[in-house]
């Protein structure tokens, strides 16, 4: 593995990569698109590829894994003390990679697809059971506004 580490600020369309050598020299800055990524990362030697943890992230993360790239995710809110100017993709992309050169830094680990699939199974239920909650309160406000006392409880809806 090199001594380059590439921090990656993700986006919808275009995504911000800074490039850096582990002692801060500056390798390279690029604006690419979801298209040219995956392309430019087949063209770099083994690195490590840095992804703040947010949307699309554990997917980009396997996919440059398997380019032969060690791939490590930092939580945003470790991020944005390191943002030096103005909040802006590149400067993301660049406090990626201060951040991640701090010794005490804690990463996530990526994702696979199978963890992810029983995180929205998980994610989904839990909403589910929210709504119902809120519909039974719901109910059981307009029943006591016209005098109908029941109990707590999904058991007591029934009567």
């Amino acid at each position: 593995m090199k001594n380059m580490m590439i921090g990656v600020d993700l986006a919808k369309a275009v995504f911000q990569v800074h490039g850096a050598l582990r002692m801060g020299e500056i390798q390279f800055r690029k604006k690419l698109t979801r298209k040219q990524f995956p392309a430019f990362m087949a063209q770099q030697d083994p690195s490590m590829v840095i992804f703040k943890a947010c949307g699309s992230a554990h997917f980009w993360a396997r996919e440059i894994e398997a380019l032969g790239h060690e791939v490590k995710l930092i939580a945003p809110q470790y991020v944005r003390p390191f943002v030096k100017r103005q909040k802006n993709d590149a400067a993301d992309a660049e406090a990626i990679i201060i951040a991640a050169r701090q010794p005490e830094m804690r990463f996530a680990d990526p994702k696979t697809v199978e963890q992810q699939s029983c995180a929205a199974v998980f994610c989904g239920r839990e909403r589910l059971v929210h709504q119902r909650t809120a519909d039974v309160n719901a109910l059981r406000a307009l029943l006591y506004e016209l005098g109908y006392v029941f109990r707590v409880g999904m058991s007591h809806l029934n009567r």
